[in-house]
């Protein structure tokens, strides 16, 4: 079977193509491609202004995406598209263009609604062959910490205000940081050269987390940066000696005493957000191995491609005798082709949809899916 999926939740906008052709052998990715709505940098992307690129780019890409898998509609069994969570108007340009396919070539009775969540996490699975894994969840608009059991992917933790991805994108606003190729992107290479550790608020509740706090804390410690290295306001923001650490890749010889007193820079605060927010979340990952006894951790969503993030779990996974598995930005980053695997899924189990009773919606949470075509 072959299906064409349509990914628009946020600002990338994701064909894929994907060909299965028996259960007992893997999927063949035909095409996979994606263009992202950039905003400028100090701004984030709105509803409106990426609702406006979808409409502009999906046709070619639709139409390059089939030229790329030399496939005709009449080779397709079922088109699949985000149904949510997502922003609206996005979700909205994206749905009215996959019922619009569907009608034109015939396939009105198979068009499939998908959860961006569920299109994750077994595009994650497929990719890293994970077999039953704890499932940590990060991107610009979730943050969940998931296990499967009894065909439904139960979640065991979340954000409660503002998700792990728009904590990050949100202060890169702040410093006015490229939004291009993406703002936690740029956050990762800043952080990378940051040489002190700021004391940032901790805020793990449970099996749950919150990112609200921290960011405020961080927004207001922004605005106390140095200029320049020959500022001389008393009030600048500089680094104490217990704020000092080695850098992560083992590059860095300056020694304490050299540095005390030193400037806080945007990459210190860059470095030290990446190192609080991180280490929360590989808390409440640890927490759901410990309470399900998994050996197995898969990091999906866009923040999940940053390799800092990825370090610190696959350190405490490596304690307890288990495995890290994730994926690169192909898969990781919002894309169609997770869209049309897990679409894909659902029509082989017998699953329908239709162009009459198809809907889009902003909240479509993760554990009200029914994963079938598991165990």
């Amino acid at each position: 079977m072959i299906s064409i999926g349509l990914e628009g939740s946020a600002n990338k906008l994701g064909i894929g193509i994907i060909s299965h052709p028996s259960p007992s052998k893997p999927p063949i990715i035909l095409a996979n491609l994606r263009h992202t709505y950039v905003s400028p940098p100090g701004e984030g992307f709105l509803p409106k202004d990426t609702a406006k690129h979808h409409r502009a780019w999906v046709v070619r890409l639709i139409k390059q995406a089939m030229r790329q898998a030399k496939l005709k509609p009449k080779d397709l069994d079922c088109i699949c598209y985000t149904k949510g969570p997502g922003m609206g108007a996005p979700l909205q340009s994206v749905s009215v263009a996959a019922r619009t396919i569907a009608l034109l070539w015939g396939l009105e009775e198979k068009l499939i609604p998908v959860n961006h969540c569920v299109g994750h996490i077994e595009m994650g699975r497929t990719i890293t062959h994970a077999t039953n894994p704890i499932v940590l969840y990060v991107s610009g608009g979730n943050t969940q910490v998931i296990a499967y059991t009894s065909q439904r992917y139960r979640i065991f933790g979340e954000a409660l205000d503002i998700a792990v991805g728009n904590c990050l994108d949100r202060f890169a606003r702040t410093l006015r940081i490229s939004n291009d190729p993406a703002p936690g992107y740029n956050i990762e290479q800043l952080a990378k050269k940051g040489r002190h550790l700021i004391d940032l608020p901790y805020a793990v509740k449970g099996m749950d987390c919150s990112f609200s706090g921290i960011l405020a804390r961080i927004d207001e410690l922004a605005g106390f940066l140095a200029i320049d290295e020959n500022d001389e306001r008393p009030d600048r923001l500089r680094a104490s000696p217990e704020d000092d650490v080695e850098n992560l890749d083992g590059d860095n010889e300056t020694t304490i005493t050299e540095r005390k007193g030193a400037l806080i820079t945007p990459a210190d605060l860059c470095f030290s957000l990446q190192e609080t927010i991180y280490s929360m979340l590989v808390e409440i990952t640890e927490r759901a191995m410990a309470h399900v006894g998994s050996s197995q951790v898969l990091i999906v969503g866009g923040v999940g491609s940053n390799e800092r993030l990825q370090e610190m779990m696959g350190t405490m996974a490596r304690e307890r005798g288990g495995n890290v598995y994730a994926t690169d930005e192909r898969f990781c980053i919002d894309n169609g082709i997770m869209i049309a695997w897990a679409g894909l899924l659902a029509y082989e189990i017998g699953v329908k949809g239709n162009v009459a009773e198809s809907s889009c919606t902003q909240r479509f949470r993760t554990d009200e899916v029914w994963v079938g075509w598991r165990d």
